[in-house]
């Protein structure tokens, strides 16, 4: 196997067994047989776009993770790992977990209430169509392109894996997705995020526990990343001093600020893709409880994420290189780094239930951004823009029609990913342009009664076309990253990091300027929408452990805890 791995060539490294076989058919089978099932609890818009809002905690909470346990968990931050080494975990740390716990006790209760269908819906009620409009648009056109996200990594991992072609691989998960988010809608999609959530653990578990045997305990392999890279691989803080002085070119204010206020708090409390979930709980506790779920099941998934990553610095007798190099020369990327693990470790059997959580989580990912789409579409751009008077089965068909489209669009957008270093790098780029302004605007319309509509609108507008900017700037003339990441030592997700900053930072500037200007709304439009002129619902009286609040605090000491461990 050691000597499979160390040709420089991305051919087929292993070939799966009847049971593989077996595992994988059983699989693709199942969420087609559950999307079917519930084809008939899907009639309404309620029930396909909101899953009938009856979902408990535990099942809001396990999809709302899910659908983030996609390829971008999997093979992205797998593939960051070997980059940037153990700092990538800031971005499930530092870079999740206090946003989760944000979205559970401050801003879920506003969403929840309002009984909106997304996050575009809660701006039009706040600032009006034109935000909404604006919104919706820059989310459409970010879920198509994160959708190909997924395709690219499972076509990816077939290639290496299997030998299957890109085009093949791609084509067998996007159908699949496709039938069975337009069969059962947002319910379908919710029921197969828990499976895959289950398949995902089981499966991704096999590489670190192996590895780890390999390398000979946690010790030992600090010891052989320090050797074969730096000893900076493994330490969370202790390097974020200087931007020179870590493998990410990065100094801490860019962990602290850029990503864990701005950008972690911006996806996980504005990014519809995961918020859609939490929607769909059946009361105001479960959906308070929901992200608290998912935040502590959070704080675990580095070990089968960063890890496989860490122990490929470790154990892989090849050193990975960036996408665009490795199309260049025929060498294997950072991006393959988990299907080279993999490869490495897994036999008969055990190679076809790897094989299925990678599938799974792949398709997890794909189906939660193609459902998001075609929610957005429907109830934000289709609904108010083009054709407000439709029945409720009208606008079902059309959520059926656009999840196919939604997906067909997702597969060109497949090919954007290669001219990007890793995964990560593309991803976060999105995320600086589209995220972290859209959440400068909905957190002054829910904290500050005195924004007003067209401040929103010009706030969003100005935040993203700076991020955008920002990037081309430094596309065009790489000298510039010193005045963007303020250090010409920074790297790609450094990059990222500040540019989601500064948007954060014009986009309230802007909402503040331009609100102070114009007339706000009266106090009595804004019950329900704003803090302070709405009753908070509260859980009801019920024991301190079973208090949202309770489990926060929890999940607050462990993450103290764990950053402590890892400094």
């Amino acid at each position: 196997m050691n000597l499979l791995l160390a040709m420089l060539v991305p051919e087929r490294l292993v070939h799966l067994s009847a049971v593989d076989y077996a595992i994988i058919v059983f699989y693709f089978g199942l969420v087609i047989a559950i999307g079917w099932y519930l084809k008939g609890r899907a009639n309404t818009g309620e029930d396909f776009f909101m899953a009938g809002r009856e979902m408990t905690a535990w099942v809001a909470g396990l999809s709302f993770l899910s659908a983030n346990l996609g390829a971008l968990e999997l093979m992205g931050w797998a593939g960051s790992a070997y980059q940037y080494g153990i700092l990538a975990t800031h971005w499930y740390w530092i870079g999740a977990i206090p946003a989760m716990l944000f979205l559970a006790l401050v801003m879920m209760p506003f969403y929840y209430i309002s009984k909106t269908h997304s996050v575009p819906g809660y701006l039009k009620l706040r600032f009006g169509e034109s935000s909404r409009a604006l919104s919706a648009v820059s989310f459409a056109f970010m879920t198509v392109l994160m959708s190909g996200v997924n395709m690219f990594a499972m076509a990816k991992v077939m290639q290496i894996v299997l030998g299957w072609p890109l085009s093949f691989s791609i084509w067998v998960s996007s159908l699949t997705v496709a039938v069975y988010v337009t069969l059962g809608g947002l319910r379908s999609a919710i029921f197969n995020e828990v499976l895959q959530f289950f398949l995902i653990w089981a499966g991704a578990l096999l590489i670190p526990i192996l590895g780890l045997y390999e390398a000979g305990g946690w010790g030992n392999l600090k010891l052989q990343i320090a050797h074969n890279f730096s000893a900076q691989y493994v330490h969370l803080w202790s390097g974020l001093n200087h931007f020179g002085t870590n493998p990410m070119g990065i100094h801490w204010t860019g962990i602290v600020f850029g990503l864990g206020a701005v950008l972690s708090m911006g996806y996980w409390t504005t990014d519809f893709l995961v918020v859609q979930r939490i929607l769909a709980a059946k009361d105001i506790r479960s959906a308070e409880m929901a992200p608290i779920i998912g935040a502590g099941f959070k704080m675990m998934v580095p070990f089968i994420v960063i890890l496989p990553g860490l122990l490929g610095l470790a154990v892989l007798p090849v050193k990975l290189v960036p996408e665009p190099i490795a199309i260049a020369t025929g060498g294997h990327t950072y991006n393959d780094v988990l299907p080279l693990m993999l490869a490495r470790y897994c036999g008969p059997g055990l190679l076809g239930l790897g094989i299925t959580a990678l599938i799974a989580g792949f398709m997890s990912g794909m189906a939660g951004n193609v459902s998001a789409f075609t929610t957005v579409w429907t109830y934000d751009i289709y609904r108010p823009l083009i054709n407000p008077r439709g029945s409720d089965h009208h606008y079902v068909n059309m959520g059926r029609w656009t999840t196919i489209i939604g997906v067909l669009i997702s597969v060109g957008t497949a090919y954007l990913v290669m001219q990007f270093a890793s995964i990560m790098d593309y991803v976060q780029a999105l995320f600086s342009f589209f995220i972290a302004p859209l959440f400068g605007t909905v957190l002054l319309g829910m904290l500050w009664k005195r924004a007003t509509g067209p401040g929103g609108f010009w706030g969003l507008l100005c935040g993203t076309l700076s991020s955008i900017s920002m990037w081309g700037w430094v596309k065009a003339d790489p000298s510039a990253l010193r005045y963007v990441a303020l250090s010409a030592d920074a790297k790609a997700l450094a990059q990222d990091m500040y540019q989601a900053l500064w948007s954060f930072i014009v986009c309230v500037t802007v909402t503040v300027v331009v609100s102070l200007s114009t007339q706000p709304k009266p106090d009595a439009e804004l019950a329900g929408l704003v803090y302070g002129m709405t009753e908070v619902p509260s859980v009801g009286d019920v024991p301190i452990y079973e208090k949202p609040l309770f489990w926060a605090a929890i999940v607050v000491v462990v993450f103290v805890i764990l950053n402590i461990i890892f400094w």
